[in-house]
């Protein structure tokens, strides 16, 4: 089932379903850590999975002679098997990221072939982040700049056209495409109405949904979709939320994902003696999140768990 129509019966439906993104394991192990991860997440029936897509990495490796010899490493490959395999296990749609970042249109070609044959039909569309010691974005020079040219790709060969340009008289794929969006602008955009412009290119390529970076003020989030609908984006809005976990969070997500703390949430979590304490902060945050955007009608809920479900639990059940 496609996205949009898992949006759509929650929305006639009345009610509000979660979904969960999660990491590929670390290269060499096994499948255990997201299944166990995944396993507590099944009471409540998730809408989707989605997998992150992870970039090469550099590494800098002392050689002999007191040098540092660089390395281009991949610590977290796997997204497209472990997409496929939590879809064979669960039964739940998994979503896959792509990104632009290190791979050449015909990498994203073959990506996308891959998930067609193993049935999965929905992905997200990201342009991914710099590499290590990158001042701006790099594309691949066969790849994409852009996520709304990723999205326009993708859409391509749903068309049945290829990289090649050809168009063949064959199977259409069918991806249903997510892209992010950003109630708080992305880091890189000059100003607000900049950011929306590039979002509505994304959606004009071809994007049927929108998933928004981690937000912990609902106000925010409900303006961001006001700001689409004004501008002419129609395609539903699913909000991103990440529980507050531990004190490290009020300084590294800030830095990291460029978003705002409320200064409510700051000043109770400051206060906490420990990071148990916090994440119960974080927890009540999460939860009052929660049951606002179901009262507004909201029919998906987005939860950035890094690998952690044990709090996201807690939160649902104490959210319904």
């Amino acid at each position: 089932m496609q996205i949009t129509e898992i949006i759509e019966q929650a929305r006639r439906e009345g009610r509000t379903r979660f979904a969960f993104e999660l990491l590929p394991p670390l290269k060499g192990d096994g499948t255990a850590g997201v299944f166990s991860a995944i396993d507590p997440l099944m009471e409540f029936g998730p809408a989707y999975i989605n997998v992150t897509y992870h970039r090469e990495d550099v590494k800098y490796v002392e050689r002999g002679n007191g040098l540092l010899e660089k390395r281009i490493v991949r610590r977290r490959p796997g997204t497209v098997g472990i997409s496929a395999a939590i879809m064979k296990r669960y039964g739940v749609e998994a979503v896959p990221h792509l990104i632009c970042g290190g791979l050449s249109r015909y990498d994203i070609e073959d990506a996308l072939i891959d998930l067609d044959f193993l049935g999965v039909n929905n992905v997200l569309a990201l342009r991914g982040d710099n590499l290590r010691g990158e001042h701006s974005f790099a594309p691949h020079p066969q790849g994409h700049a852009h996520a709304c040219d990723l999205v326009a790709q993708i859409a391509d060969m749903n068309a049945g056209i290829f990289v090649d340009g050809e168009v063949q008289p064959c199977h259409h794929s069918r991806f249903c495409i997510g892209v992010a969006g950003y109630p708080e602008k992305h880091a890189e955009s000059p100003n607000p109405e900049s950011d929306m412009l590039y979002l509505k290119r994304k959606v004009d390529a071809g994007a049927s949904y929108i998933v928004t970076q981690m937000s912990f003020d609902n106000a925010r989030i409900f303006d961001f979709i006001r700001r689409c609908r004004e501008a002419g984006i129609t395609v539903p809005v699913i909000p991103g939320i990440k529980p507050l976990s531990t004190k490290a969070h009020l300084t590294v997500l800030p830095q990291v994902f460029h978003v705002d703390l409320p200064q409510e949430l700051v000043a109770e979590a400051s206060g906490c003696p420990d990071n148990a304490a916090v994440r119960e902060v974080g927890v009540r945050w999460a939860v009052r999140q929660v049951r606002e955007l179901r009262e507004a009608g909201i029919p998906v809920v987005h939860f950035y768990t890094m690998g952690k479900t044990d709090n996201v639990v807690k939160i649902i059940r104490e959210a319904l």
